[in-house]
Order: structure tokens, then sequence, then C-alpha cells
């Protein structure tokens, strides 16, 4: 009987052992293979809310990049279409696309010296560098504003020629990005103002810092495939 009973004991011996040292069981092991803890315990627990709502918005930042690429690739299909009507080199005014770089490069500086002043709790100069941040996204906006003013003025709108079309829907995109980006600033800077240095706040302020900072690698690529290869060819 004796016997029988270590027999009938032995897979749940060597499952138990088993079980203690199998890496891929969940949990935290040490060295010797014993495992301590379960999924949601410990340094093998769920990712932090931060990490989550990071991940979520990189997702929606490459699903826009995505779009953007698509943009640039009916610019480099079209960019020649057009139909006896201006080219880039006769529209582009590189000075003054030069002076947009400028504004959004340095926003995206000042937009990072909010997000360490706000990782500071120092809510005056948090203020300060988001309202700069904003005021040069604006100077941006208001001259792409002026040149796209001036370009259907001479004729050159949307609808003259398929290198037009593509110029405006790519261009005007980032803009729209732009003016969005500007909303969602002034919102931040509303609630730090009211309700302080939360932690939900600063995941909203975090995601925006990527946002804007997209917005800029979006742009050098606008600026070095669409204005600079254009007033050259």
């Amino acid at each position: 009987m004796s016997g029988t009973s270590a027999t009938g004991s032995l897979p749940s011996d060597i499952s138990a052992r088993s079980s203690e040292q199998d890496p891929y069981r969940v949990g935290r092991h040490d060295g010797h293979g014993h495992r301590h803890g379960s999924m949601g315990h410990g340094e093998g627990g769920p990712a932090s809310r931060y990490v989550t709502v990071t991940y979520g918005f990189w997702m929606f930042l490459l699903s826009d990049i995505i779009m953007f690429s698509a943009f640039f690739a009916g610019y480099a299909v079209l960019s020649g279409a057009t139909a006896g009507g201006p080219a880039a080199r006769e529209l582009f005014e590189l000075p003054r696309v030069a002076l947009q770089t400028g504004l959004l490069l340095t926003s995206s500086f000042t937009c990072g010296l909010g997000s360490l002043a706000s990782h500071r709790r120092d809510m005056v100069w948090t203020q300060i560098w988001l309202l700069v941040t904003g005021l040069l996204g604006a100077g941006f906006l208001a001259l792409e504003m002026q040149e796209f003013a001036v370009m259907v003025a001479d004729s050159a709108g949307p609808t003259r020629s398929a290198f037009l079309s593509s110029f405006f829907a790519l261009v005007g995109c980032h803009g729209l990005h732009v003016g969005l980006g500007l909303l969602w600033l002034g919102t931040m800077m509303a609630q730090i103002w009211v309700k302080g240095f939360r932690d939900d706040i600063l995941r909203r302020l975090h995601c925006f810092n990527l946002f804007w900072h997209a917005l800029d690698i979006v742009w050098i690529a606008i600026f070095n495939l669409v204005y600079l290869l254009g007033a050259s060819a």
C-alpha cells in the first residue's frame, strides 16, 4: 500500500518540481528557478498607465505617418503634372520657407523646455515655454496661410493643376495638424493652470510633446523633398 501511495504521489511531485523549474511559468523567478508571485504583482505586473497611454499614442502617430507617406507619394508622382501652369520653381519662396522652418524647429525646442519645467512642477516656466511654443507655431501657420493666399491670388490654386492639388493637399494637411496642435496646446495650458500637475494631465502633455515633435519631422521632409527639390528642379 505504501508503494502504491508513493507511486500515486509521484506525478504531483514531478509537476511541482517542473512548475518551479520551468522558466516560462508566469511570475518572477530567482536564480535557483523558484517562482515568486504571479502576473499582476511585483516586477512581472502589467505596464503602468503612463506606458500604456504612450504606447497607444505612438500607434496613432504611426498611422499619421502612413497617411503623410501617401501624400508624399502622390506629390512625387504628380509634381511634374503642371498642365501648362506654374511650376514649383516659379512659386516657391525659399526665404519665407526657411523662416517657417526656423519658427517650427524653435517651437520644438521650447516645447521640450516646457516639458522639463513640468517635470520640476514649475508652473510659471511651464506656462511661459508653452506660450512661446504656441506663438512660434502660430507664426509658422500665419506664414503658410500667407503663402497659400499669394498662390491663389496668382491663379495658382489647388484646382489649377495636379501638381498644385498634391502640393496643397500635402502642405495643407500638415498645416491643419499644426492648427489642431495649437488648440490642443491652449487646452493643456488651461488644464495645467486650473488643475495643476496631475498625473493624467502630465500624460496628456507628454502625448502633445510627441505630436509636436512628429510635426517637426514631417515638416523637415516637406522642406527638403518639396521646397528644396522643387526650387532646384
